[in-house]
């Protein structure tokens, strides 16, 4: 039971998403023709952009890659996934998982023997995973409220008075 309804949540963040996405860029093409600041039209292009990045990823991504792996105690580096593999990907249309993202250790190392609580166990620095089509909407998103706030109380207002 619990797969069955997996699968109908993933179906449905994935049409939510390109639904999402249709209304943003209608609103962009809207937002352009009515010649609002460029920083604006930036930001919501971001958003854009992120969430495009994350529908092709779910629906590309199962059917044309296998499986990976995150690094785990069997797998300390992880397993990479294959493209086009010979049986065919791990999952069907609208149904892969987001995946592009960016890990950029820059220093991969073993604390010393005598170093007291942390001795012996592996260290690595910067070690978080950056998505990248999730930092675009974060960063969009946070530039639109931090910045032009005013100007989308005053689009949302003159919608309002359009109604």
């Amino acid at each position: 039971m619990a797969f069955g309804l997996e699968v109908f949540n993933k179906m449905f963040l994935s049409i939510f998403r390109i639904v999402a996405s249709c209304v943003i860029l209608y609103y962009l093409f809207q937002i352009v023709k009515r010649k609002l600041p460029t920083g604006y039209i930036v930001c919501i292009a971001l958003i854009f952009a992120g969430a495009v990045g994350n529908i092709i990823d779910c629906i590309f991504y199962g059917v044309i890659f296998d499986a990976s792996m995150a690094p785990s105690a069997f797998y300390p580096d992880g397993v990479v996934a294959t493209l086009f593999p010979p049986g065919g990907g791990y999952s069907t249309w609208l149904h892969g998982k987001v995946v592009d993202m960016f890990y950029f250790p820059i220093i991969k190392t073993t604390w010393p023997e005598w170093m007291p609580f942390f001795g012996g166990e592996k260290f690595v620095f910067f070690s978080p995973i950056f998505n990248l089509a999730d930092s675009a909407i974060s960063v969009g998103f946070a530039i639109l409220i931090l910045f032009y706030r005013k100007t989308l109380a005053k689009d949302f207002e003159s919608k309002k008075g359009d109604a």
